[in-house]
């Protein structure tokens, strides 16, 4: 008996006697999990809100091009767009490029801010359907900050389209590429040079060959080979009978050494005006998108409240004249490629 009575005062010290219970599913390595005193309250850990994004440095005034006669404030940024964390992710300026005669647009994006998405066309680049489509639903409108025309139909665009988890068409080596990551960060590059395939890439969007390299016009851009960067519409019509124009709508996108993503479009710009543009910017690396009269757009959306849905009614174009606008990326009927710049997961409207 007195053996059994010692050996029951040996258990009843062991650790559980101390309430330190055995860890459960779900609870904290190291932490104490054992049943809290009567009357006060249970915790339960969570996890770190994400840090919030810190913003780029807004972008310096640009100067004019010397032989350029253009409208006041060429140049000079306008921030446009709901803000985002109370700072402004867009802002816009206009530009009239050597030898031109009118005003381009220029475009400069937040990418520390902004989460990049490519949404995807029946016609361009085909071969749906997809998750991302027209119209931009009210989900992601609640987020929408800008949006701007993708590239070429596949058949003329001499490279390849990857997205939502499938190679829609073949990826092509030296290929210009706009490149999403999971995060949505984006970046653009000659593809197996500047960018590549990795688990985090989620979209590549293809277009011809890099129009801007190391912070300069490629040699094809500033060649007399202006047909190399597509065919374009002529004087009176569209029609392949019609002899194309050099001067013409045109649009492209790059980055700058710090990562913000630059947007330009105009009328009357040959390849080489373009690519100076982009440069002008500040563009490291940059591709020519779509060309002609009907499809370059870029639209910024400024709801009211700052947290309130984009909507056409809310949106503005960087090129009034432009024949797309706001509206296109809700047009259930619009069926080429675009992409959508929305307010990062670890940031907040207004």
């Amino acid at each position: 008996m007195v053996c059994l009575a010692l050996l029951l005062a040996a258990c009843s010290n062991g650790p559980q006697a101390r309430g330190a219970a055995r860890p459960t599913s779900g609870a904290r390595s190291g932490a104490p999990s054992g049943r809290a005193p009567s009357g006060s309250a249970t915790t339960t850990s969570t996890a770190p809100a994400p840090a919030r994004p810190v913003p780029l440095a807004a972008p310096a005034s640009v100067a004019p091009f010397p032989s350029s006669a253009g409208p006041v404030g060429q140049g000079t940024w306008t921030a446009t767009g709901r803000p985002v964390d109370g700072t402004s992710a867009v802002y816009e300026t206009t530009l009239v490029p050597p030898g031109g005669t009118q005003p381009a647009g220029v475009a400069w994006m937040d990418t520390h801010l902004l989460a990049a998405q490519l949404y995807s066309g029946s016609k361009s680049p085909g071969g749906g359907p997809y998750t991302f489509t027209a119209p931009i639903q009210p989900a992601q409108a609640s987020g929408l900050v800008a949006a701007f025309n993708g590239g070429f139909m596949m058949k003329d665009a001499q490279g390849g389209y990857y997205t939502e988890g499938r190679t829609v068409v073949p990826l092509v080596v030296g290929a210009a590429s706009l490149v999403i990551d999971a995060n949505g960060s984006v970046t653009v590059g000659a593809w197996g040079t500047d960018v590549s395939m990795s688990p985090g890439v989620v979209a590549v969007r293809q277009n011809l060959v890099p129009l801007v390299s190391g912070g300069q016009p490629t040699a094809l851009a500033a060649g007399a080979e202006w047909q190399s960067w597509g065919a374009t519409c002529g004087a009176t019509s569209c029609s392949s009978t019609v002899p194309g124009l050099e001067y013409q709508w045109r649009s492209g996108v790059g980055v700058t050494a710090d990562g913000a993503l630059v947007y330009s479009a105009g009328p009357n710009l040959s390849p080489i005006q373009l690519a100076q543009l982009l440069v002008r910017a500040g563009v490291v690396r940059g591709m020519e998108l779509d060309i002609n009269p009907n499809w370059p757009v870029f639209a910024t959306y400024d709801p009211s409240p700052p947290n309130g849905l984009a909507a056409s009614s809310n949106g503005s174009s960087l090129q009034p004249s432009s024949v797309q606008n706001a509206a296109t990326f809700f047009n259930p009927a619009w069926a080429r490629d675009f992409i959508t710049m929305s307010v990062t997961a670890s940031a907040s409207p207004g």
